[in-house]
Formats: structure tokens, C-alpha cells, sequence
């Protein structure tokens, strides 16, 4: 009787067909396939695949966000660049005007000797902190023209001076690095 019991199955018939064959009669039909036979080895090679897959996704991933934070790097220090190069062009710019004055008072006459020393310092030191900062003045007397660099106000016919070359600079003008500061105001020579 133990062995009917165990053959019987607590599962009606009709539920049997929906749910499949029971664990039991699969064992007893011989149903169940070894690892070695077809079903599971094709089940095994799934998985394999969609961890390859999802190991080649995971690199692509991984290469994608490395190449965004390289890019986001070089972004943010391109724009403190340029940041940092435009507050010192617009300081440098503040300053100028303090330039041209202390050039206009070397340009006049004066007896007193400590004065005209003071200023001649005072130039000096402007110009020094100027170089410091990476600023140059940009080359205009005899020059020829250059519209990136240089603002004509005035033309003039001489025949000494050659075609589109610089006669007279009434303002410096000054550069730092690419980007000029002030233009040159210069006369030209036709």
C-alpha cells in the first residue's frame, strides 16, 4: 500500500495537464534531461551570452562616461582659462587709463628733476607689473598696418613711409597672450 500512495499524486488530472507533468511522473517517465543532452546545454549558452552581452555593454558604458569626464574636464579648465584671461584683461583695461596719463607727464617739460624722476618710476613699475601679468605692448610705430591689432584714426599722404605703414600712434595699445586688450591708435600712411 506505501507504494500505491506514493504513486498516487495529490494533483486532479485536468491541473496536472495546465501545469504540466509532476516532478514525479517526469522522474518515472525518464523525461528529464541529463546536462550533457540538448535542452540544457543550449540553456547554459543563454546565459553565457547575455553575460558576454551584458559585460560588452557595461565596458561600452564604462568607456562612454570616462570619454564624458575627460571631456568635462577639459571643459572646465578650457573655461577657468578663459575665465581667469578675460578678469585680467578687463583689470589690465581698468588700469590704462593710469598709462596714458603717466605717459602724457613724461612727455611734458618740467625743471623739477625729482618730479620728473618720480613719474619716470612710477611708469616703471606700472610697466613691470604689466610684464608680469603677461601683457605686452603691441608694436605700432613703423609697423605696417594690421587691422587685428591696430586702430587707424588717420591717414596720410608721405611718400618717405611706405604704403599701409604705421606714422603715428596717438594711444598704445597692449595684448596678453591672443587677445588684445586695446588697439593701437595710430596714423597711417597712404
Amino acid at each position: 500500500m506505501a507504494k500505491d500512495q506514493k504513486k498516487e499524486n495529490p494533483i486532479p488530472e485536468e491541473e496536472q495537464d495546465l501545469n504540466g507533468p509532476a516532478p514525479e511522473q517526469e522522474a518515472e517517465a525518464g523525461t528529464a534531461e541529463t546536462p550533457g543532452e540538448g535542452g540544457d546545454a543550449i540553456q547554459e549558452e543563454e546565459p553565457q551570452k547575455d553575460q558576454g552581452q551584458l559585460l560588452a555593454e557595461a565596458a561600452d558604458k564604462y568607456l562612454r562616461l570616462a570619454a564624458e569626464y575627460d571631456n568635462y574636464r577639459k571643459r572646465t579648465a578650457k573655461e577657468k582659462e578663459n575665465a581667469w584671461s578675460e578678469a585680467k584683461a578687463q583689470t589690465v583695461a581698468a588700469f590704462l587709463p593710469v598709462y596714458d596719463n603717466l605717459e602724457r607727464a613724461l612727455k611734458q617739460e618740467t625743471a623739477d628733476e625729482a618730479y620728473k624722476k618720480g613719474v619716470e618710476m612710477t611708469m616703471k613699475g606700472l610697466q613691470d607689473a604689466l610684464t608680469g601679468l603677461g601683457v605686452e605692448m603691441i608694436p605700432a610705430l613703423g609697423e605696417t598696418f594690421d587691422p587685428n591689432r591696430h586702430n587707424a584714426v588717420m591717414h596720410c599722404d608721405d611718400g618717405e613711409a611706405g604704403e599701409s605703414t604705421i606714422v603715428e600712434v596717438f594711444q598704445q595699445g597692449f595684448i596678453c597672450g591672443d587677445k588684445v586688450i586695446r588697439f593701437s591708435m595710430v596714423k597711417v600712411a597712404n
